[in-house]
This record gives C-alpha cells, structure tokens and sequence, in this order.
C-alpha cells in the first residue's frame, strides 16, 4: 500500500472539511487517537461519533489551510490550521500537527495531535 498516496487522500478531504468521511473511508476499526495528551478515542465508532459530534457543532468555517505533509515509512504527519465559529458562539483557531501511523492495508491505526503553535 503506497502510505503517501493514502495521507494525500485523507488530507485532501480534511482540507474539505469532511472529517467525518475521512476518518469512515481511512480509519482501521482499532483505531485509537490522542489529543494534546487529553483523552482520545479507542477505536472507529468512537472516532466517527466524536467527529460527527464536533462537525454538527461547527457554525461556520472560516478557514481550513493544510500546509504540508512527510511520509517516513508507515507514519507521516500533517500541518494544518483550522479556523472554525462554533455554534455555541465561541471560536477555534487551532495550528496542529497530526501523526498518524499507518497499517499494512493503508488505514490509520494511530492518530495523534499535538499544538504547533
């Protein structure tokens, strides 16, 4: 499975706004993430479902920019800025590096965020 053709793919649909779609079409069903090192998800469903979650709390998105993206073997990792309103009023302005480690069928086993600001 060729890992740089799968992070152009799923980034491209981030880059779109569709979290939800990417983490369906990309994610193993073991999948497990970490969030600035507060709390996470073990497995798919749960992924889904917190993405879907903050997708439906989204009001409006002012900007998506990926910056850019490294392969080294089964891991890479994405530079992205996300400018969101939220529909409880409040805003999100997040400039973060995902790493992702990826399985021998090109699905994400490992997902992790950490600030890059």
């Amino acid at each position: 499975m060729n890992i740089k053709t799968q992070v152009q793919q799923i980034d491209a649909l981030v880059s779109q706004g569709a979290i939800v779609d990417a983490v369906k079409e990309f994610f193993a069903d073991n999948a497990n993430t970490s969030d600035y090192g507060n709390g996470g998800t073990t497995g798919k469903p749960e992924m889904v479902t917190k993405m879907e979650g903050f997708a439906g709390a989204i009001a409006e998105v002012n900007g998506i920019t990926h910056h850019h993206s490294i392969v080294d073997g089964n891991m890479s990792a994405s530079e992205f800025t996300f400018d969101f309103n939220m529909k409880d009023g409040s805003k999100i302005y997040w400039h973060e590096i995902i790493r992702r480690i990826w399985n021998e069928h090109g699905k994400v086993i490992q997902e992790e965020y950490f600030n890059a600001e």
